[in-house]
C-alpha cells in the first residue's frame, strides 16, 4: 500500500479492470516502470516481482490481481540485481520497510543499497544494527555521502531521545478503530462533546470505470476511552467533490467545515482546501476556499483556531522557504479567508512543514516537519507565539515522535499540551497512518525564592516559610544560609498561593506568590522563581534609650514639656547622624479599640512630624500605634478609677537607636 509523502493519499493499490485489459499486452517490466512513474509504488513492486518470478497463472493470482504477459527471455545477473534494487525502492517509498530492507541486503553489488538498508533498519527500530552498518561507510557518490552524514545525525539524535529522563512520564497507545489497520485513520478533530471527524479509506460503490475506488473520506466517530466507534460517513453534497477528502477542521461555531481534497494528476498529488457551510441545518456544496488556493500550487491540512480568527494550513505556494510551508490567513465572518501570510523562517525550513495545529490556551503551534533534526521521517515540533512572532521550535521528543512519520496533532484547550493529545503516526504494523493517544504526566513544579532583611538587604537564615494554597492546604519549610526556600510538587498554577514568613525578632510577613521567571530546561522539573520577600525587624523598645512624652485626655497635640524632651532628642539626632528613631503611640483604656488605634497613631505622628519639620530625614524615623495596649499603670484600683494611672498611659515612646 503506497503512502504519499504528503500523508494525504490513503488508498489500496489498484488497477481498474478497464485499464488492466488495455495494459495486459505490455510486459510486467514495462508496466512496473509505468506504475513507478505514476507513484503507484506498491503495484510497481509486485509487477517487478512478476517479472522476476512469473506465476504459473497470473490471472488466478487473487492476492494481486494486476497481471501482465509472461516474461519469455532469461534474466542476466546484472539485470536481476538492478530489478531487485528497484523493487526495494518501491517498497521503501510505499513504507514497507521489512520488504525493502531484505531486498536492499540482496543488492550486494550496489553501494547505495547499504545506505537505504540503514534507513530501513532505523525505521524498523533496529538502531544498533543501523549504527553498526553505517560505521565506516564512505560512499563515493557525493549526494549519498551527504545523506549518510545526515543519517548518522539522526541515529545520534535517536540515542539522545531514548535516554530522555522524561520519557517515562509519557504513554502512547493506538486508538482502536474498525478497519484502521487495513485502511488507516488520521487527522482526528473535535466536532462536539466526544464526537469527532476522522479521515479514513473506504471502497466507493459503485466504482467509476477507470478510477481507483479506494479513496479517503471524512467520517464522524465517537471517542470512548481508547476506542473510536460508531463511524458514519460525513454526508457531503456531490457538488464540487474530488475523489479524496480528509484532514478537516471545524469552525468554533460549527457552521463551517474546512477540509482538504486531492487527486492524482499525471502521477502527482494535487490538493486544495475547500469549505462547506451549514445553512438551515443543511450543508452547502463544497466550495474552493478563495485566497488560500491558487492554480500553480497545492494547499492542504487546514486548522481553524479556537477563537475562530485564523486558518492555519500547509502550502507550497510561491513565497515560501522550501517545499510545503506553514501559512495562516485571517477568517471572515462569512467563513471566507483573507490574504495568506507565511509563518516565517523561524517555523519554516527548506524542507517540508505540514499539519499545523494551534493551541490557543498555551500559545503553542504544533506542526510536523522533515526539515529539522528529528528521529527520522516527519517529527512533531512545537513553538510558542502567534502569527509571525514565534519562539524557537522544539522537538516534542520520544516517545511522542518515533523513527517513522509522525504527523497530525490535536489537544483540547485549557489543558497542558501533552496531557491528553492525539497524534497521527505510521509507527505501527498497519498499512498506513493510524491514530495514537498521548498522555503525559505533568512535570514536577519546584517553587523557590529568597527572604531578605528589609533594611540591610542581607539574606535571612532560618526563617519559617509557610506556603498556603487557595484551598487552605499548608506546607512548611525553612530558609537556608542564603535565605533560599524550596517547595517541591506544587500545583501547575500558583494563582492565589500565599507565603507567610516567621522569624524571631522580625514581624510576621504575608506575601502573595508572584512568579517572576520559569526555568523549563530540566526535563523532569520546572523551576518557578517567586519574587523576593523582604521582612522588617520588630519594633523593640529599650528602656535605656527611651524618651517618654505624655498627652492630655483625648488629645494628640504636643505639650510644652513634651516639646522640651523632643528638642533634647533632636540634638542627639543632629550630633549623631547615624541614629534613628522608633516612635510608638498609646492611649488609656477609655474608648473603643478602633478609636484608640487612630488616636495613638496621631500621637506617634505628632512626634514624628515635629522632628521632620526641624529637618530630620523621614527615612530615619519609623512609628507604630498600639492603642490601649500595654498600660504602664493600673487604671482601676479596687474598682475605682485611677486618673493618675490613666495619664501615664496616654504617652508616646521615642526609642533612640545608635547604629
Amino acid at each position: 500500500m503506497a503512502k504519499g509523502a504528503s500523508w494525504l493519499v490513503i488508498c489500496t493499490a489498484w488497477l481498474p479492470a478497464q485499464a488492466q485489459t488495455k495494459q495486459s499486452a505490455k510486459g510486467p517490466l514495462e508496466l512496473a516502470k509505468q506504475y513507478y512513474a505514476a507513484g503507484e509504488y506498491y503495484t510497481a513492486a509486485h509487477l517487478y516481482e512478476q517479472y522476476l518470478n512469473p506465476p504459473k497463472d497470473p490471472k488466478k493470482d487473487q492476492a494481486f490481481p494486476v497481471y501482465a504477459n509472461k516474461r519469455k527471455a532469461p534474466i542476466d545477473k546484472n539485470t536481476r540485481s538492478a530489478i531487485l534494487y528497484q523493487m526495494a525502492e518501491c517498497y521503501r517509498l510505499a513504507n514497507y520497510w521489512e520488504q525493502a530492507d531484505s531486498l536492499y541486503k540482496a543488492c550486494t553489488g550496489n553501494p547505495d543499497a547499504l545506505y537505504w538498508s540503514v534507513v530501513c533498519e532505523r525505521s524498523l527500530g533496529k538502531y544498533d544494527e543501523a549504527k553498526e552498518k553505517i560505521t565506516g561507510y564512505t560512499p563515493k557518490d557525493q549526494q549519498i555521502s551527504e545523506l549518510v552524514e545526515k543519517e548518522r545525525g539522526t541515529l545520534r539524535f535517536i540515542d539522545s531521545q531514548l535516554m530522555r529522563p522524561d520519557a517515562s512520564l509519557t504513554t502512547v497507545r493506538k486508538l482502536r478503530m474498525p478497519g484502521s489497520y487495513e485502511k488507516g485513520s488520521f487527522a482526528l478533530v473535535p466536532v462536539s462533546g466526544n464526537r469527532y471527524l476522522i479521515s479514513s479509506t473506504r471502497t466507493d460503490s459503485p466504482a467509476v470505470a477507470g478510477s481507483n475506488p479506494n479513496n479517503s473520506h471524512l467520517f464522524y466517530a465517537v471517542l470512548n476511552k481508547d476506542s473510536l466507534g460508531k463511524l458514519a460517513a460525513l454526508s457531503l453534497p456531490s457538488d464540487g467533490l474530488m475523489s479524496n477528502q480528509g484532514a478537516a477542521t471545524v469552525s468554533p461555531d460549527g457552521n463551517c467545515i474546512y477540509f482538504t481534497q486531492w487527486q492524482k494528476v499525471n502521477g502527482r498529488t494535487v490538493s486544495a482546501i475547500y469549505v462547506i457551510k451549514k445553512n438551515n441545518g443543511r450543508w452547502s456544496g463544497a466550495e474552493l476556499l478563495e485566497q488560500v488556493n491558487n492554480h500553480v500550487s497545492n494547499s492542504k491540512q487546514p486548522f481553524c483556531t479556537a477563537d475562530g480568527k485564523y486558518l492555519f494550513f500547509a502550502s507550497d505556494r510561491p513565497g515560501g522557504l522550501g517545499g510545503f510551508d506553514i501559512w495562516y490567513a485571517p477568517l471572515q465572518g462569512d467563513g471566507s479567508a483573507g490574504e495568506p501570510v507565511n509563518a516565517g523562517a523561524v517555523i519554516n525550513t527548506d524542507g517540508d512543514e505540514q499539519a499545523p495545529f494551534y493551541h490557543t490556551s498555551s500559545g503553542s503551534l504544533v506542526f510536523s516537519t522533515n526539515g529539522r533534526q528529528g528521529m527520522g521521517g516527519y517529527d512533531l515540533f512545537t513553538a510558542k507565539g502567534r502569527e509571525t512572532t514565534w519562539g524557537q521550535p522544539v522537538n516534542l521528543g520520544y516517545p511522542v515522535n518515533s523513527s517513522r512519520d509522525d504527523v497530525y496533532f490535536y489537544a483540547p484547550e485549557k489543558t497542558a499540551l501533552l496531557a491528553d493529545a492525539v497524534i497521527g503516526s505510521d509507527r505501527g504494523a498497519g498499512c498506513c497512518l493510524e491514530t495514537y493517544r498521548v498522555n503525559k504526566t505533568p512535570k514536577n513544579n519546584r517553587l523557590t525564592g529568597q527572604v531578605f532583611d528589609s533594611k540591610t538587604h542581607k539574606p535571612v537564615t532560618g526563617a519559617g516559610i509557610v506556603l498556603t494554597t487557595p484551598s487552605g492546604k499548608t506546607t512548611r519549610t525553612t530558609t537556608d544560609e542564603t535565605g533560599n526556600y524550596v517547595f517541591d510538587s506544587v500545583d501547575n498554577t500558583t494563582t492565589g498561593f500565599t507565603i507567610t514568613v516567621n522569624k524571631d525578632a522580625y514581624d510576621d510577613t504575608l506575601a502573595v506568590v508572584t512568579i517572576t521567571k520559569t526555568d523549563e530546561s530540566n526535563l523532569l522539573t520546572d523551576q518557578l522563581f517567586n519574587t523576593d520577600i523582604y521582612i522588617a525587624k520588630k519594633f523593640v523598645l529599650r528602656p535605656e534609650n527611651v524618651v517618654t512624652v505624655y498627652f492630655d485626655f483625648d488629645k494628640y497635640n504636643l505639650k510644652t514639656e513634651a516639646v522640651n524632651k523632643l528638642d533634647s532628642v533632636y540634638k542627639v539626632l543632629v550630633e549623631l547622624p547615624t541614629t534613628t528613631l522608633q516612635i510608638s503611640g498609646y492611649t488609656d483604656g477609655r474608648g473603643s479599640d478602633e478609636y484608640n488605634k487612630v488616636l495613638s497613631d496621631r500621637r506617634a505622628r505628632a512626634c514624628a512630624d515635629y522632628f521632620i519639620q526641624k529637618g530630620i530625614a523621614a527615612g530615619r524615623i519609623s512609628f507604630a500605634s498600639f492603642g490601649a495596649c500595654c498600660p504602664l499603670e493600673m487604671e482601676l484600683i479596687n474598682g475605682r478609677d485611677n486618673p493618675d494611672g490613666r495619664s501615664k498611659n496616654r504617652r508616646a515612646l521615642i526609642n533612640i537607636t545608635k547604629e
